[in-house]
């Protein structure tokens, strides 16, 4: 009987790997480096060393592994089980499932990474008992996810919820590393709050930060909280846009809860209460009272947790 499904979290500097039971509960974990440098095979062989791995140590065999789940980087075709591209693996127009099934005989299913993470947080974290939840997470860039009527929803070619380059400020001059001006992630992500600290650094305005070698969302916080008045403009503004993003969400998908996760939320209570008034403004207050806007729990887990439900919430459909 296969009582068990596998997790692979596969990130551009790591591979994390976990075995767990139908409940959830992880039996074996084990992280290797990804090696992306190396080019496309030789991160291919590092996922069934992994997927070996967890198998070994747990002394569980292939034959009793009900699906693979695979949360990757995007933009990539999950019916298809292809990463299209990204920036930080090797993979172009790769199928990573085949491979895996061929290897192993078991069911694989790949998804976007941040998908992964909301199919996480809605089985086993702060979404669970929802029928309809939005997953963000929001750190070097925003990312975003949705399981809607018990179903994770994908969209036409599997890449919904890219919140992260959802247009905020139309004219904005802060240019996205997508190419695109005025994206959320322009905007609110931990990398956009450290741009512009430097920025302000460079301008010569008075503050703190100009004493900081390395300027990260995490510096900017430790100033605001010292009353320095640059770093507040700078948070101030990121948590407002945080709260457009959060608004359009409301009002176009209408959830029960949006999870919010990521670096940057570590800084806590001021950023949840900033962003809930900034979307209260923005939403009808009837849309706005109804959802949830809660941390996630799943926390440095997120990736591979996800992939387990992945392929958990995947292989109870089939």
């Amino acid at each position: 009987m296969k009582k068990y499904v596998i997790g692979v979290d596969l990130g551009g500097t790591k591979i994390t790997t976990a075995i767990s039971d139908l409940t959830g509960k992880i039996v074996e974990k084990t992280t290797l480096a990804t090696g992306s440098h190396l080019g496309e095979e030789v991160v291919m062989e590092r996922i069934f060393e992994s997927i070996s791995m967890v198998l070994e140590a747990s002394g569980i065999s292939s034959e009793e592994v009900r699906a693979i789940g695979i949360g990757a980087p995007g933009p990539l075709d999950s019916e298809k089980g292809i990463i299209i591209t990204t920036p930080n693996l090797p993979f172009r127009n790769y199928n990573v499932v085949k491979p895996i099934e061929n290897r192993f005989g078991v069911k694989t299913y790949l998804d976007n990474d941040a998908n992964a993470a909301a199919i996480g947080e809605y089985t086993f974290g702060a979404g669970k008992g929802t029928r309809h939840m939005i997953y963000i997470t929001v750190s070097t860039g925003v990312g975003g996810g949705a399981v809607l009527n018990g179903r994770p929803y994908r969209g036409n070619t599997s890449n919904a919820l890219e919140v992260g380059h959802m247009t905020i400020e139309p004219f904005s001059k802060h240019q996205c590393n997508c190419g695109k001006f005025g994206d959320l992630e322009a905007l609110a992500s931990g990398t956009a709050i450290a741009k512009r600290a430097k920025e302000a650094v460079l301008e010569g305005r008075e503050t703190s930060l100009k004493d900081i070698e390395t300027i990260t969302s995490y510096e900017v916080h430790q100033a605001y909280l010292e009353g320095d008045k640059v770093a507040m403009e700078i948070l101030e503004n990121a948590f407002m846009y945080m709260g457009i993003g959060i608004a359009n969400l409301i009002v176009n998908f209408d959830p029960e809860v949006i999870v919010i996760g990521g670096g940057v939320t570590k800084i806590g209570d001021l950023f949840f209460e900033k962003v809930k008034e900034s979307a209260r403004k923005r939403s009808f207050d009837f849309m706005f009272d109804a959802t949830k806007i809660l941390p996630a729990e799943l926390g440095q887990e997120a990736g591979v947790v996800g992939a387990v439900a992945l392929a958990l919430i995947e292989s109870e459909e089939k």
